[in-house]
């Protein structure tokens, strides 16, 4: 089964969320804000609906429960 969750990339993300750019890298390194899924060798993004449920309550939001679900089913080796 392929993996249809929607990446957004960073313009979108501190448009949504109405964060500067330095305040989400250091909510991602608290653990605080949804953390980046490669998607080239350059390029990252983050999974849309990880940006969604940060939105929806910020102070409750723990980077640890993200992702979990969606790369289980990923079939691509991380390096």
């Amino acid at each position: 089964m392929q993996n249809t969750e929607k990446i957004i990339r960073l313009p979108t993300v501190l448009a949504r969320t109405g964060l500067s750019r330095s305040t989400v890298y250091r909510k991602m390194a608290e653990g605080t804000f949804p953390t980046q899924v490669k998607i080239s060798i350059h390029g990252a993004g983050w999974y849309e609906s990880a940006i969604n449920r940060w939105i929806a309550d910020p102070p409750a939001y723990r980077a640890a429960n993200d992702n979990r679900d969606l790369d289980a089913g990923s079939s691509h080796a991380r390096g």
